[in-house]
């Protein structure tokens, strides 16, 4: 059974994360049986995807354009030997250009967009390949510590093709000054960390329409993406 690479992977407690000290497991974890591990997830097909599922700058449009930096997320998913992994549903959510994300617990003094949803998504193709557009994600202040911003970021959710495979897990961007500040992406080791940055893409970036970041993800194995801690 393969276990987690705690030299990647951040730990289940980090005290400078405050809420995982109060919602980290503090008993041992309860091993699943190798066999349930290997367990086949349902078949994702393209007719559970809308059309703009992938396009979160129309998904939620109303009467015009989201407000923002128009970007393109993509990347390619792989197992632990690099190979593609297809039809691997990929769900990001994120919060708009001004750091708000639609949800009612989020009462942040910034603006809401009624064109942007903020979440999506797709299913890999037959090479593990996968691509969003969207807005590019403000940074937000959070209770944790005086004074804390979180650096812009998108969560991501996928399923792979066994249980193991499972993955939630952030993508951040390159250059941000919030990074080195930040105790969620400081909680991950160091050798982790450039996992869960993505690449600035100038081949891929669209003229006169979005800028593009390269974000692969790994599902199994030492190579693997980096996981949120569990509670968040």
């Amino acid at each position: 059974m393969n276990k987690r690479d705690w030299s990647v992977h951040p730990p289940l407690i980090y005290p400078d994360y405050k809420s995982t000290v109060l919602r980290g497991p503090k008993k041992p974890l309860i091993t699943i049986d190798e066999y349930l591990m290997d367990a086949r997830l349902p078949v994702y097909g393209t007719s559970e995807l809308g059309k703009w599922d992938h396009d979160l700058t129309k998904n939620s449009r109303i009467n015009g354009e989201p407000l923002g930096e128009r970007i393109i997320v993509y990347g390619k998913v792989m197992d632990e030997q690099g190979r593609p992994i297809p039809n691997a549903l990929v769900e990001l959510w994120q919060a708009n250009a001004a750091g708000r994300y639609v949800h009612k617990v989020d009462q942040h003094d910034a603006p809401l967009d009624p064109n942007f949803l903020g979440a999506g998504r797709t299913l890999s193709d037959e090479q593990g390949n996968y691509k969003f557009y969207t807005i590019k994600p403000g940074a937000y202040p959070w209770g944790n510590h005086y004074n804390a911003w979180r650096p812009n970021h998108i969560h991501f959710s996928l399923f792979g093709n066994f249980l193991e495979s499972r993955l939630v897990t952030q993508m951040y961007f390159p250059g941000d000054p919030l990074l080195q500040y930040d105790p969620i992406f400081n909680g991950v080791p160091e050798a982790g960390r450039k996992l869960l940055i993505a690449d600035f893409s100038m081949d891929v970036t669209e003229p006169e329409f979005a800028l593009a970041y390269e974000f692969n993800i790994v599902l199994k194995g030492r190579q693997a993406t980096p996981f949120e801690t569990e509670d968040h």
